[in-house]
This record gives structure tokens, sequence and C-alpha cells, in this order.
């Protein structure tokens, strides 16, 4: 079962997506309301979804023909770093200490307890399916990464599974590590979506395929896959380290890292389209757009 925000005329809409494709709306504003009131009956979260659609038909619409929102208002978007192979290797090829053969901070976090969590986004950054992603300015070499975002309660709990962009510019953070927040942090910079698998109805979450495609004048251009059992941390243990200390939000999303990077002479233009799927949860497609362009448009 899988969760959805779309709007309807002016109204924003929750609904549940059952595995025959059919839409339901729900009585509830979001995703952890409904979690919290399953919680309150003493139900679990699907056990409770069931109850309220049981009997209806749903709504006369497939979800492709509906106006996509972000699938969750997430107070907070966090994103680990380095938690697969490739993702190190691509870092280690972007910074100038891997020229001079010396180790890198990328090699000491991939082995080390601690992982790399980092803030990425918060509401008003993050948009949903179909909203263009941005180009930031002073960068000549990004690309998009694809991720499987864990949706948290504020104790930490896995409640749904959805798929997340972490656009990133390559050349600076290659340059400086501790420019990572501008490597990561900009306008429409992280995208989630399209839904919500409740994590109830995953059976296997550490066999999880990701395809990332990217189309440059209607033609595909890059096309990589993985699969989330080469993560070399638990779901469990980068949660862990999230809440240690700090205080999370009921809704937040944990990006969870990369393990496709396109390759290294690749960088985003302005006109592609970024598509990314986990077939239990749906595909994430959002247009690139230039930054500097839509800030002329909007003055």
């Amino acid at each position: 079962m899988r969760i959805i925000r779309y709007l309807e005329g002016a109204e924003v809409t929750l609904a549940a997506v059952t595995d025959d494709n059919t839409v339901h709306p729900l009585p509830f504003r979001d995703l952890m309301e409904v979690v919290r009131e399953a919680k309150h009956r003493q139900m679990s979260t699907v056990s409770y979804i069931q109850t309220l659609i049981s009997g209806k038909q749903g709504i006369h619409k497939e979800i492709g023909e509906l106006n996509l929102l972000v699938p969750i208002v997430a107070p907070e978007v966090w994103a680990s770093g380095v938690t697969y192979e490739k993702s190190r290797k691509a870092r280690n090829y972007e910074t100038v200490e891997k020229a001079a053969g010396q180790e890198t901070c990328y090699d000491r976090v991939y082995n080390a307890e601690r992982p790399e969590l980092f803030l990425k986004s918060t509401a008003a950054r993050t948009i949903g399916p179909n909203d263009p992603v941005y180009l930031r300015s002073d960068s000549n070499w990004q690309i998009p990464e694809p991720e499987l975002g864990l949706v948290l309660t504020q104790e930490g709990e896995i409640v749904g599974y959805t798929i997340g962009n972490d656009m990133s510019c390559r050349d600076i953070e290659g340059e400086n590590p501790l420019y990572l927040p501008q490597a990561k942090i900009w306008k429409h910079s992280c995208a989630i979506g399209p839904a919500i698998r409740l994590a109830e109805t995953v059976e296997a979450p550490y066999n999880l395929q990701l395809t990332c495609r990217i189309y440059r004048n209607g033609q595909l251009v890059v096309e990589e896959s993985a699969n989330t059992r080469q993560l070399k941390r638990t779901y469990d243990e980068l949660v862990s380290f999230l809440i240690r200390d700090n205080e999370a939000f009921d809704g937040t999303v944990l990006l969870t890292g990369t393990c496709i990077v396109p390759p290294n002479q690749f960088t985003l233009q302005e006109g592609d389209r970024i598509e990314i799927e986990i077939p239990e949860i749906g595909v994430l497609s959002n247009p690139v757009q230039s930054l500097i362009r839509q800030t002329i448009i909007h003055q």
C-alpha cells in the first residue's frame, strides 16, 4: 500500500493507493496523522487504513492522471553520505587529496563507526514529482543522486519508504569537503516522491532495485541501476545516529545514500529530465531548469 498527496482543484487530498492501483481518498491531512490515529487505536497503519477504505470503490482516476504533490511535507530531510562503495569511489575521484595519493576523509568515513549525516533540505526547499529541480549557478558539474528515503516518526520509527533525489555539485564538494552545504543545499535541490510505500508492506527492504534515467532532447543519455543490498550500513544504524542527542520531528525523511553516479564526464543541463524508479514505490520524475533563468523570470 502506498500513500500519495494530490491536488484536486484547490484542495489537497491525502490518499491510499492499493495494490490494484485504486486511489482511495483519506479523511486526514497527512500520513503522520494517520500513523498517530492508528497507534491510538492500537492498530497497525495498514490495518487502520483498510478499515477506512473497506467497501469503498475509490475515485475514477488512475494515479498517473492526478496532479501529484510531494507525498509528505517533511519538516526536515537529512541525508547519508558514502554509504555505498561506488559513492566512496566517486567522492575520491572528485577530491584533490586523492591526486596526492593520500587516504581521504571519504575513505575514513566509509569504514568508521559513525556515518556521515547532514541536513539536506527543509519543507520549504523540498519539491515533489514533476516540479523542476534547479541547476546551481556557480557549479559546472552537477548530477542527481538517486536514493531510498526513510520516513520517520519523532522516535525514529521507520513508517515508510520513498524515493529521493539528492542533487549534488561534484566540483564544489571536490574542491573542499567543508563546502558540503553549498554543494548540497540550494533552491529546488531536493525532490522526494511520488509516493510513500508503507513499511509494513515491504517484505525485503534490503532488496529494492533503484534505476536512474536521464533524458536529453528526448533521448536516453544515462541509465544505471543499483540495489539496496549493496548498502554498507543498516537503516536502523543510520536512524540511530540521526536521533542521537538530536530532536527529530514526525515526518522527517532520511535519505540513505546513493549507489548510482553518472559517468564522470557527465553534468546535467537545462532541459534534461531525471527519472528515478523503485518499482515498489513508483517513478520520481523531475525536469531540470536553470536557477538563473527562473530568478530572471520571477523578477
